[in-house]
């Protein structure tokens, strides 16, 4: 009796023992899984001073409290209630650390103290404050090369249909750059060069640009019955225009941005490489309201002889370049700081944007969730909640893109997507994607 007695006393001990390690390999699969699906992509943070250092504030706080954060280097850039950091290389689950000035942070993230998770670079930036756009703009440009939008039949005497550039191998999204080594840059005088070469040349050389390749196609022209000329059998343009709305501009350099989205070919869905462009002053003249299934659109006229600025790139997350003068916000005077993306909290916010005329109003949205790991400009899920701004556009219509997000104060993004099927519902852009891409954060200095 007593040696069975002290058997199941043993086996007790050892359920114990077994669950606690159960329990422990449960906790790191949970840790390894949360982090994974919520934190893996945040190798680089940027922090202004006086932000405070909030590295775990996204996790449950049974993770936190199994995870250090150790300092690598840059003590001496954070506060803790007043006091530095230097007596120790380490911040606790119940430290506020807050950035006293500009730097490189280097952190290290460990489970139980032990096992490495992440290594972290947070860069500190001096306070950047920009001006808030929200003004409907007018977007016009030109791209490199002329675009195949499609390919057309040119028909032949004895043959009947034929395509001379789709056997070629010149796709719809092609740039054609040359023909026979003679540049061209618009449709007209792509024309035109086909024109005087088809007469007397029974084959044309053309420069093409794919993506990132530039290819050489030999293209056969075909003489055309119905139109009596000779042709290719392609559609192309060279233009693009819309409306859309100016993000922000930095006082300092005069560098804007806007859209929050990428410009793309209409038909094509491909990028447009930009030769020259400009924005100009745009009235809006009504909307089109959202419904489920069919997007709204804001409809609007460019005002002749308003330029205001160029266009120098187009990016992911918006186009970009320098204003010749600036224009006027009736919502704000001053520049206002930036907030970068994980000081930003779900909630409410506001935006800014034109729906009637050229005047920028503020207009309440709510913040439902964040979403870090996205590329492509859809950071934030955000819900139009101004009963004023649904009535008039049923919520985010086309447009609106580029529309400023202001959360207590300061500027942390912008519209970039609409809900299909929930037109009070869509995307914004982190507004550090498109200072990035803007160069702004480049040129900030960062203390070694």
């Amino acid at each position: 009796m007593p040696e069975s007695g002290g058997y199941k006393l043993i086996k007790g001990k050892q359920r114990q023992i077994l669950g606690f390690i159960l329990g422990c390999l449960f906790l790191i699969f949970f840790t390894f899984s949360y982090y994974q699906d919520n934190y893996l992509i945040h190798e680089r943070q940027l922090l202004s001073v006086g932000e405070s250092l909030t590295i775990l504030n996204d996790f449950p706080p049974t993770i936190r409290k199994v995870i250090n954060i150790y300092i690598a280097t840059g003590q001496k850039l954070l506060t803790v209630k007043g006091q530095d950091l230097l007596e120790r290389n380490f911040i606790r689950d119940d430290d506020d650390p807050i950035v006293i000035e500009p730097g490189q942070l280097s952190l290290e993230l460990k489970l139980f103290g032990l096992i490495p998770l992440k290594k972290i670079n947070v860069d500190i930036l001096p306070n950047l404050h920009l001006m808030p756009g929200g003004h409907s703009i007018g977007v016009l440009l030109r791209t490199e090369g002329v675009m195949v939008v499609g390919h057309s039949p040119v028909i032949h005497r004895q043959i009947g249909a034929t395509f001379p550039a789709r056997d070629a191998d010149i796709r719809v999204g092609d740039l054609i750059l040359s023909v026979n080594d003679v540049q061209v840059a618009t449709d007209q005088q792509l024309s035109s060069l086909l024109s005087k070469l088809c007469s007397r040349e029974s084959k044309l050389f053309l420069t093409i640009k794919r993506g990132e390749q530039t290819l050489k196609k030999v293209v056969y022209p075909q003489y055309c019955m119905e139109t009596k000329s000779y042709r290719l059998g392609l559609f192309v343009r060279d233009n693009a225009g819309g409306v859309g709305t100016l993000t922000f501009w930095d006082p300092t350099t005069k560098i804007y941005g806007a859209l929050g989205h990428m410009i793309t070919d209409s038909e094509t869905n491909q990028k447009l490489h930009i030769r020259q462009g400009k924005i100009l002053k745009a009235h809006i003249e009504n909307v089109q309201k959202g419904r489920r299934g069919q997007p709204g659109e804001k409809v609007g006229v460019f005002l002749k002889g308003s330029e205001f600025g160029n266009i120098e790139e187009n990016k992911q997350s918006g186009i970009y370049g320098t204003l010749q003068s600036e224009p006027k916000n009736s919502q704000y005077q001053k520049a206002i700081p930036v907030l970068f993306s994980k000081q930003i909290q779900p909630g409410k916010a506001e935006i800014l944007t034109v729906v009637r005329g050229q005047e920028v109003k503020k207009y309440e949205i709510v913040i439902e969730k964040l979403q870090y790991g996205r590329t492509d400009g859809k950071n934030m899920v955000i819900r139009i909640n101004d009963s004023q701004l649904l009535n008039e556009t049923g919520g985010i219509v086309q447009g609106m893109s580029g529309s400023p997000i202001i959360q207590n104060g300061s500027l942390i993004g912008a519209i970039t997507h609409v809900f299909v099927n929930d037109p009070q519902r869509g995307y914004g852009v982190f507004i550090e994607k498109m200072l990035l891409e803007a160069n702004l954060l480049e040129n900030q200095e960062i203390a070694s």
